[in-house]
């Protein structure tokens, strides 16, 4: 609420550059979640009419270029590792890591931020359990899978829970670090995990490739969405001189 008091008093060049500072992260997030919904509906629409028999069936091949279909590209480590990545976006790594940080939010008394993470994982993942069952889409055969799998193939649930859970907590992170390079780290981080964990689905066998791309760009624009919603709701509370539910965070000097 100073914020606004203060800009209530400063000179008209300062108000110009305060509210588009204030506004390029909201402009950012709305680009980044229509981009993603965009995406989604071509990768599914150019998926209804090929089926897994375009780029997908070609990067499975390239993928799987011996003679044994389980033997990915590249050295015995490789896929070794690949097995063990993959597992940061499993259900089991995520739910653990989402309740480490509600937790941890909590002891802080950030409430807000908390329902904000669980709204973001739990809306996430019934979009993708909606997604999946209206598609229907089979994963790649048996033979090429290097890891088991069970449910529906398009999109990727690994991708996409990833995407919301890791994009969702470097948001919160990014927002008390000090200095702008902290804050890229924090985002980029959380990006390449998202990036590495969706690649692994495809090197192990256990997606098509537009799996993967689709749930990429669903959990980025959903976890855009729901930043977006909490920016607002906290930007007319504010406004509107109405208390929030967690105090303002302090940031160290840099």
């Amino acid at each position: 609420m100073a914020d606004y008091k203060r800009a209530a008093n400063a000179s008209l060049p300062e108000r110009l550059w305060a509210f588009g500072k204030a506004e390029l992260g909201a402009l950012a997030a709305l680009f980044i979640a229509g981009l993603g919904v965009s995406l989604f509906l071509w990768i599914a629409d150019e998926m209804q009419e090929e089926g897994p028999h375009g780029i997908d069936e070609r990067v499975l091949m390239f993928l799987r270029p011996g003679a044994n279909p389980h033997d990915a590209l590249g050295p015995a480590w490789l896929q070794r590792a690949a097995t063990e990545l993959t597992t940061l976006g499993g259900t089991t790594n995520l739910t653990l890591i989402v309740i480490i940080a509600v937790a941890f939010l909590l002891l802080h008394k950030r409430v807000a931020s908390a329902l904000f993470v669980v709204t973001a994982v739990l809306g996430g993942t019934g979009i993708s359990e909606v997604i999946k069952a209206i598609f229907g889409r089979d994963r790649p055969p048996l033979i090429y899978r290097a890891v088991t799998s069970a449910n529906a193939s398009f999109p990727s649930g690994h991708a996409m829970l990833s995407t919301i859970t890791y994009l969702t907590l470097g948001a919160l992170l990014a927002q008390v670090m000090p200095g702008r390079r902290q804050k890229v780290f924090v985002f980029t981080t959380a990006v390449i995990l998202a990036l590495i964990i969706g690649a692994s689905r495809v090197y192990l066998g256990v997606h098509w490739l537009t799996d993967v791309l689709a749930g990429w760009s669903l959990g980025a624009a959903w976890a855009m969405i729901c930043w977006l919603a909490a920016w607002s709701l906290r930007r007319f509370l504010m406004r509107h001189d109405t208390p929030v539910s967690e105090p303002p965070v302090e940031e160290q000097p840099s």
